[in-house]
């Protein structure tokens, strides 16, 4: 923040800028909007791959997570599942049938991919200062 005054010196008139140190408060804000950018994009980008995650007992859909936290001045998000064969129904190379019609293998990155556009908008109207 820059305030203007008017001072004297030798007896000229001389404006004077005060300038306060700001820059923490505006990292921090920065930082908490990136936060809630992240978890935005995370929160769009998993709605999606809900769509095509297969569905037999909704123990695998039932066990998705999402964390956001900062990590040496960056945010970092994460989806994942915690259910124990989610990387085995996730992988390309493991044949399956699926119940659900709009189930695919590779559903978290495909459900990503297919929300980009609207997870760039939501981070970069996050990140406007």
């Amino acid at each position: 923040m820059a305030t203007l005054g008017g001072g004297s010196y030798n007896g000229k008139t001389i404006n004077a800028v005060k300038v306060t140190n700001d820059l923490p408060k505006f990292v921090g804000r920065v930082q908490r909007n990136a936060a809630r950018g992240v978890t935005q994009a995370l929160i769009i980008g998993a709605s999606e791959a809900s769509v095509l995650t297969p569905i037999d007992t909704s123990t695998l859909i039932n066990s998705r997570y999402l964390n956001v936290e900062a990590q040496a001045g960056r945010v970092v998000g994460q989806v994942g599942y915690t259910a124990e064969y989610a990387a085995a129904v996730n992988d390309p190379d493991n044949p399956q049938n699926f119940r659900r019609p709009t189930a695919q293998k590779d559903f978290l990155k495909q459900g990503f991919e297919n929300a980009e556009p609207n997870i760039r908008a939501v981070l970069t109207g996050a990140l406007k200062t």
